[in-house]
């Protein structure tokens, strides 16, 4: 047995057997190979300048089966996005390496997306890509076109019906889905309203302050110049009239829960040819991004 085991027990089993059975334990532990306290900040002390300390270790699936997490929770997950994810007290989170577009949250899935804040407002900096709402209910993915355009529930689909774009471009929503009370958004999320978009436009300076520009990813069909980190996609959207896709690699769509007129969905657009960032108003069965933002 090495001398960390031994100093480990040292400290821990005498206290144990003078322990009265009826007695909780309070007290604070320290292990190391050198003899010195706790520090006094400290439940427990881990010093060693050879080992590490592992935490408890699973897949995504057995992580999100965990049964009321509490707060600061901390597992490292071993498939999908490797790494360690902490319970915030409304969400699983990975943890990254700074502030800003290096976090990360999962989705009911485990899809594992990029933040960012700006301004006041934490962003998803990727599109949403969530084949289930936040219950864990499936979203019907439909790809007829006909019976696409008749639809009064949510649905969701790929650009042209190819799980291919899934990575870059995420999914494509009608409005049933967006507004659907199960949510898309992760717990502690929710899809970004008009008035958040209307937030962040008014805080990059509108047009005048290119925007929708400092929105885009850099690409060569549009002006993205992506200084916000927002990594904006030009995604397409699929019509409401006849059900096919159209845009993709020239114009964003992002939707909203919003309506105009109590039919048109308030829709935020960057076509890639102007520095803003406008609205557009499409029927509620339009294809549309959806990004997410923090509660």
């Amino acid at each position: 047995m090495n001398q960390l085991k031994k100093t480990l027990l040292k400290i821990i089993l005498p206290v144990l057997f003078t322990l009265p059975a009826n007695q909780n334990l309070y007290c604070q532990i320290s292990i190391n190979t050198d003899g010195s306290l706790p520090d006094q900040s400290s439940a427990i002390d881990v010093k060693s300048t050879q080992k590490g300390m592992l935490t408890p270790r699973m897949t995504a699936a057995q992580r999100t089966a965990i049964a009321s997490p509490a707060a600061g929770l901390l597992v490292y997950q071993t498939d999908a996005t490797t790494g360690f994810y902490y319970y915030s007290g409304t969400a699983w989170t990975a943890l990254g390496t700074a502030e800003g577009i290096s976090m990360h949250v999962a989705d009911i899935e485990g899809n594992i997306y990029r933040t960012v804040k700006i301004g006041n407002q934490l962003w998803m900096a990727e599109n949403l890509k969530t084949t289930h709402y936040r219950n864990g209910d499936a979203i019907p993915n439909v790809t007829d076109n006909s019976s696409w355009i008749n639809l009064t529930s949510g649905a969701y689909c790929w650009y042209n019906n190819a799980i291919s774009n899934k990575s870059l471009y995420g999914a494509l929503y009608n409005w049933y889905a967006i507004t659907d009370s199960r949510n898309l958004c992760p717990s502690g999320w929710h899809a970004a309203t008009a008035a958040d978009f209307t937030a962040l436009n008014n805080y990059l300076g509108g047009a005048v302050g290119w925007a929708g520009a400092r929105m885009m990813a850099a690409s060569s069909t549009n002006f993205g110049m992506n200084t916000t980190g927002f990594s904006g996609r030009p995604g397409g959207l699929r019509y409401d009239s006849n059900g096919s896709f159209y845009y993709m690699g020239e114009d964003a769509y992002w939707g909203t829960p919003n309506l105009r007129y109590d039919n048109m969905v308030i829709v935020y657009n960057f076509d890639g040819s102007y520095s803003g960032l406008y609205m557009y108003y499409p029927s509620r069965v339009s294809g549309l991004s959806v990004r997410c933002v923090r509660d």
